[in-house]
């Protein structure tokens, strides 16, 4: 992270008597990969700019367990999740924001039942509430008319239902959303779920992610959105194997807000 950009631990916080409002849970791709690191600074730029008072776990943040509980070792996820779980509850962490549908919905739905008990929500619904509550104003001269579809991630749709926030953020850069063809309850996996992300991929015709990428370009989009550095990845990978990488972004929505702000 630049000198520029103010990310708090809660360490940091807890020394000095201090409480945050909310923990930015950033997730193993936020924090190591290249492409989704990317992603963690324009939403910290965003939060910010909103004068959230956040902080991170930084190094006391462990993987949530998802890939290993997908892929079948449920030992291994415990183990994970109790860990995370008793960081969590001894800083008294009541509200969770993250920017991955795999930790929102691990963290959601699977720790409760461990013992952790949070209130979570994913990064577009975060923002959509920082907008609404006045924090935060985006003004979408940069984007404005440009052609964006949002692919929804399923831990994020269908797997919790969360399809208008991503939608409503993108409508506020005064961009034409347009919709694939497969789209919301209806969405297609980019075919990194299930701990599929990490390993070959199995006999078939086509790649998930290829026709996923190759709806995406139907709808004529000049962006695609995403909301999961999942997602992310297996989208641009698409875009690469089409040649179309100069003629089509993939881009995070929180990327398109902070760069519709310059920030």
């Amino acid at each position: 992270m630049s000198n520029s950009i103010k990310v708090p631990t809660m360490a940091e916080l807890t020394a000095e008597g201090k409480i945050p409002d909310v923990l930015f849970w950033v997730g193993c791709a936020g924090s190591f990969d290249d492409r989704a690191k990317k992603i963690t600074k324009a939403f910290v730029k965003l939060l910010n700019k909103a004068s959230v008072n956040f902080a991170v776990l930084g190094t006391e943040e462990g993987c949530t367990g998802d890939p290993a509980k997908r892929a079948g070792n449920e030992m291994l996820f415990q183990m994970q999740a109790m860990s995370n779980i008793e960081v969590l509850n001894s800083y008294e962490i009541k509200k969770i924001v993250t920017s991955c549908p795999h930790c929102f919905n691990t963290i959601k739905n699977e720790y409760p039942s461990l013992g952790g008990q949070y209130q979570v929500v994913h990064h577009t619904q975060f923002l959509r509430s920082l907008l609404e509550e006045g924090k935060l104003t985006i003004e979408g001269g940069k984007y404005k008319g440009k052609r964006i579809t949002f692919h929804d991630p399923c831990y994020l749709g269908r797997g919790n239902n969360v399809y208008q926030a991503p939608r409503e953020l993108i409508e506020k850069l005064d961009a034409e959303l347009v919709e694939m063809k497969s789209c919301k309850k209806r969405g297609l996996c980019c075919g990194a779920g299930g701990a599929q992300m990490f390993k070959e991929a199995e006999k078939g015709d086509k790649e998930i992610n290829i026709a996923r990428t190759e709806e995406a370009m139907d709808s004529k989009a000049e962006i695609i959105a995403a909301g999961c550095p999942f997602c992310n990845t297996m989208l641009t990978d698409g875009v690469k194997s089409k040649e179309k990488s100069t003629s089509i972004k993939v881009m995070d929505v929180a990327e398109l807000l902070a760069d519709a702000e310059d920030l």
